[in-house]
């Protein structure tokens, strides 16, 4: 009888089991999402979103093999996104293949499916939702909004190109213009690929437009006009862009846990993955770099993955980018400026860059600092009583209590709240002629096991500024450790790291970043030059390996390899320098008691 019980048991446990895993998944085939038919899958993928959502389901499944999305039927919403928000009367309605808003506890398991998009569209969007996760899928662009060729002869006279197979074209009365799902090139931003170094160069396709294109063949162009001005090579890819932005690859926005795990971007328009105001965002094994063997350079419009006013931990691990057109990663707040003080505690700022605005960049009970714009100094702190948006450019905010007497009209507004802890860690970047991670935030960032790779700028920028992009803040405590920097700087003539806070006036004993460690991390420089740090407090760099290309300026004894400006507390020692002459370091606006180290030390006023 109790063998009998057991089999009863097991057996209604059983049934439990496979009942509750069937309620668990939505096969997104079930709504008609065909593989490989190139059929339009949008109806039935906003179908099994439904499904899920009604069923309070855990995964979304779907086929594997290739799908294709086209706007029509699409979701189509107003979006204004951070760094992706052009000023104009042009419509800011994106349209969106996967799109997700008040979704919780969901799974989209990918299933080794490539969703190839159609016209300008968003990946995915994630909007006020918890608890999600996209993993094992890819996306690419059936027409990727970058365009590309590839010469293969230059005289003075005349450039003979080939042309990608995706970049789409014709020729008009010798005028050679790009075009694609919906829409066309009208200005030509150019990054040139040097193939043999892995370099992106600034570049210029005025020539070209200037010149009379004719199609010897297909995909084969001869462009016949005066080339004595230009240094193409036979070899050299042009990577060509309308620079307007008006989308992005993904977006999240307003949610919290967020986990995108083997996630492969192959061409992403306008910007890249965007995180605005979320929290807890995962990226694990997320690439942004062309499908392999599709012969293009270049993935990302601009940055790759960008977080802009998002709070708790940004974690970036194992994750690969390779062609951009702008920074691989960009983490940061957003300076709004005070545009007037009201009655009851009451003060309007506004968004000041032309790329961000119309959306809610405060929330009640918000902390937030006043700056001072020119020093990036903080003027005082309050917390938000009440906080709305009163037009796309203002909000206007409601402190608690008195507001302090020294606010005026001019200074800046940062979001203390919602600034993110980071981790970036076991990841490689390369193939972009910008710098490689841009980080302002003012809680704990790791940066470790990296390869920056031939970067055309600085491979880390740490910023803030309160006058140009707006993005805000000081860095409060910074390691970056044990990462591989491989002759970064071309495109600037310095692959240092570099620390450069936008503040206009020095306030002697105040500096705008502090705690910042730089330990056993392994330098190939191009020159002599490995850090720049202006208005730091407490800078350690020590443990490091620096080794000369034997490039260009290897006998230049008039750059410093570490050039301070204006900090507090630098120590400098332990580092390995195999350079041809001894290291110098120059400090500027700073005392002998500022900087401890063993190296020749040039001290500036």
């Amino acid at each position: 009888m109790q063998l009998k019980h057991i089999l009863i048991f097991c057996i209604i446990l059983l049934f439990t089991y496979n009942t509750t895993y069937s309620q668990s998944v939505i096969n997104a085939a079930d709504y008609g999402v065909t593989p490989n038919s190139v059929a339009n899958a949008v109806a039935p993928i906003k179908k099994a979103i439904a499904a899920c959502k009604a069923a309070k389901s855990k995964t979304l499944l779907l086929p594997g093999g290739r799908i294709d999305v086209w706007p029509d039927g699409a979701v189509k919403r107003e979006l204004y996104i951070s760094n992706c928000t052009e000023d104009d009367t042009l419509p800011k309605e994106k349209t969106v293949a996967f799109f997700f808003e008040d979704c919780h506890n969901l799974t989209l398991e990918g299933n080794n499916t490539l969703v190839v998009l159609h016209g300008k569209m968003v990946s995915f969007a994630i909007l006020n939702s918890r608890n999600i996760r996209i993993k094992n899928i890819s996306f690419d662009y059936e027409r990727p909004t970058m365009s590309e060729l590839t010469i293969q002869s230059v005289t003075a006279s005349a450039v003979e190109t080939d042309i990608h197979p995706d970049s789409k074209y014709n020729i008009n009365n010798g005028r050679l213009q790009f075009f694609g799902e919906g829409w066309q090139t009208n200005a030509y931003h150019t990054i040139v690929y040097k193939p043999s170094t892995g370099k992106m160069l600034y570049s210029s396709f005025d020539a070209f437009v200037k010149s009379k294109a004719v199609e010897t063949s297909p995909l084969h162009v001869r462009f016949e006009g005066d080339f004595t001005n230009n240094n193409f090579q036979p070899g050299d890819v042009l990577t060509i862009r309308d620079p307007y932005r008006d989308n992005c690859g993904g977006f999240i926005s307003l949610s919290k846990d967020i986990a995108l795990e083997h996630v492969n971007m192959y061409y992403m328009h306008g910007l890249g993955i965007v995180s605005q105001f979320s929290e807890n965002i995962s990226l694990l094994k997320v690439t942004a770099a062309p499908r392999e063997n599709a012969g293009r350079i270049i993935a990302s419009f601009a940055d790759c993955f960008h977080f802009s006013g998002c709070k708790g931990l940004v974690s970036i691990d194992s994750c690969f980018t390779s062609g951009s057109h702008d920074d691989p990663i960009n983490i940061h707040g957003t300076h709004l400026q005070i545009t007037r003080l009201g009655a009851a505690h009451t003060i309007t700022v506004r968004f000041m860059h032309p790329q961000t605005y119309g959306f809610p960049a405060f929330f009640a009970g918000d902390s937030i600092a006043f700056t001072n714009p020119q020093t990036l100094l903080p003027v005082a702190v309050a917390k938000l009583k009440a906080a709305k948006l009163t037009s796309k450019r203002e909000m206007q905010l409601v402190v608690e209590g008195q507001l302090p007497l020294n606010i005026k009209a001019g200074l800046c507004i940062e979001n203390l709240t919602c600034t993110p802890a980071v981790v970036i860690k076991n990841s490689r970047f390369e193939r972009t002629n910008t710098r490689g991670l841009l980080i302002t935030t003012r809680r704990k960032v790791v940066i470790e096991n990296n390869t920056f790779f031939r970067t055309g700028m600085y491979p880390i920028l740490i910023a803030d500024d309160a006058l140009s992009w707006y993005e805000s803040g000081p860095v409060q405590d910074l390691t970056i450790n044990n990462n591989t920097f491989i002759e970064c700087g071309y495109n600037t003539g310095s692959g240092a790291i570099t620390i450069a806070p936008e503040n206009h006036t020095l306030v002697a004993g105040k500096v705008v970043h502090r705690n910042i460690t730089i330990t056993n991390n392994s330098f190939t420089v191009n020159n002599n030059a490995v850090l720049a740090a202006r208005s730091v407090g407490n800078l350690v760099f020590t443990g490091n390996r620096i080794n000369l290309n034997g490039g260009g300026m290897a006998n230049d004894t008039s750059l410093a390899a570490i050039a301070l400006t204006a900090c507090k507390k630098v120590l400098i020692e332990k580092n390995s320098f195999n350079f041809p002459h001894p290291p110098v370091v120059s400090a500027i606006k700073m005392a002998n008691t500022d900087v401890k180290t063993g190296l020749r030390v040039h001290f500036l006023p």
